[in-house]
């Protein structure tokens, strides 16, 4: 999310699809499993779920733009083998 992007429950600029818009940022909820770095953004498109405008819509596009942009940059979760010990690695974005 931009810093710059203010999103608001008025306007007359309703989506077309809601039930699409819906779907959409249901999946996203699920992305935040692996992607915690999305989960602000995607908790603020989720706010407007029951009356989404078209600005609602172009935040969501921005949203599935970076997670297009950033494929291979996720947390891994796997089982662990038990009786080793479990290998931790970490990542840090500092942007």
């Amino acid at each position: 999310m931009t810093t710059t992007c203010k999103l608001s429950k008025s306007g007359n600029d309703l989506f077309s699809d809601p039930t699409f818009y819906r779907s959409v940022v249901g999946a996203l909820q699920y992305t935040t499993i692996t992607r915690p770095e999305i989960s602000f953004a995607v908790n603020k498109v989720c706010q407007f779920m029951a009356n989404p405008l078209e600005t609602h819509w172009t935040a969501v596009k921005r949203i599935l733009r970076y997670l297009k942009g950033s494929l291979y940059q996720e947390l891994q979760l796997r089982p662990a083998i038990s009786g080793q010990p479990i290998p931790l690695r970490g990542l840090c974005d500092a942007d």
